[in-house]
């Protein structure tokens, strides 16, 4: 965490790669793309979020997931947190339109809510409470995979033409940017699963700037439509606030349902960290092919949760880390052989973001 944060006070991290979403939101909003410009930005989006989803796929060792359904329980339960509670909740959030938000900003907020968890981060604040740090990394992993074919089928079942209008061609292009190119990383994973490992730094600088150019294409287009129009602070300030409760519902209902369930402390904190998050890596490439022009409204709802949940993780995390321990310990020994850190792609989140 320390190195992915700047140094303000401890208990409030501020993601440096936010800093740059948000200089790239700027960057769109005085200089917007247009014209043949925003051919060339479109065009360039589109490869982008085509070689996100080939790394995804090729950085996925099949093997591993499977190893890790042995806590099969801890993932369901992750899953179920992940793809029916929050879609339940977001869509409880229709009553607040127009009086609290508008159409296009709840599209978003829905959006957020069918959008797969987090890794990296969903690790790093485990390990600092003392979680089941494998437990977070298996659990993270398979709600990014499981995220690649229900986040779009979701959002075309629940969203309907609020999202852009989903038809058979926008599924197509579904399956084309998104799927097709997982499928492929998979299947070329044996052959290039090694240079992938070795040359891991420089590739994420490529998906950070891969989801820059996303951002800035995105929010170009909606400059360009003057949607920002549609949002004024007061707007902003109703939608951080649905947000809050959103989260608060959330970490209450993962840490208190886990009880219920009869998990241990360790894998209590796994299940409240990965069942409560959403992953602004996956979240903003499948954005742009599911919303196209009415992406930068959909996405904003997804980068101000993401921000929320860092901190708000952050200061329990660091609570829960001067807890004492349950006296029978977590399922982690069994773990440790298959889900280290250092022992494959699933370890390793696709950006800095999760």
């Amino acid at each position: 965490m320390s190195r992915r944060t700047l140094k303000l006070p401890s208990w409030l991290p501020i993601d440096p790669y936010i800093l740059a979403l948000i200089g790239t939101v700027a960057l769109a909003a005085l200089l917007p793309a247009s014209g043949a410009a925003a051919d060339v930005a479109g065009g360039a989006s589109t490869g982008a979020v085509a070689l996100l989803f080939f790394l995804y796929g090729a950085r996925l060792s099949t093997a591993e997931a499977l190893d890790g359904l042995k806590h099969w329980r801890l993932h369901l339960t992750v899953l179920i947190c992940t793809f029916v509670a929050f879609p339940l909740l977001g869509l409880a959030g229709e009553g607040l339109v127009p009086y609290v938000l508008t159409p296009q900003l709840y599209s978003g907020f829905l959006f957020l809510c069918l959008v797969p968890s987090t890794i990296q981060s969903s690790i790093a604040f485990t390990s600092i409470a003392r979680g089941n740090v494998p437990a977070a990394i298996c659990a993270g992993s398979f709600s990014s995979l499981a995220g690649i074919f229900l986040t779009p089928l979701l959002a075309a079942a629940l969203l309907g033409s609020s999202g852009g209008g989903f038809s058979a061609d926008a599924l197509l292009k579904i399956g084309v940017q998104l799927l097709l190119p997982f499928v492929a990383g998979q299947l070329l994973r044996r052959w290039i699963g090694g240079f992938i490992t070795r040359h891991k730094k420089v590739l994420g600088y490529v998906d950070r700037g891969s989801i820059l150019l996303v951002v800035y294409a995105a929010f170009s287009e909606g400059m360009v439509a003057g949607i920002w129009h549609q949002v004024t602070p007061a707007r902003l300030g109703a939608l951080l606030a649905a947000e809050a409760v959103l989260l608060a519902l959330m970490l209450t209902l993962t840490w208190h349902g886990a009880k219920r369930l009869g998990f241990d402390r360790g894998d209590r904190i796994a299940i409240q960290f990965a069942g409560s998050k959403k992953s602004l890596a996956s979240g903003l490439p499948m954005a742009s092919v599911l919303f196209g022009a009415h992406a930068s409204l959909a996405v904003l709802p997804l980068m101000l949760f993401h921000q929320m949940q860092l901190m708000v993780c952050a200061v329990i995390a660091k609570r829960r880390s001067h807890e004492p321990l349950d006296s029978q310990a977590p399922q982690e020994g069994r773990w440790e052989r298959a889900w280290t850190p250092a022992s494959g792609a699933a370890a390793e989140e696709p950006v800095a973001v999760g």
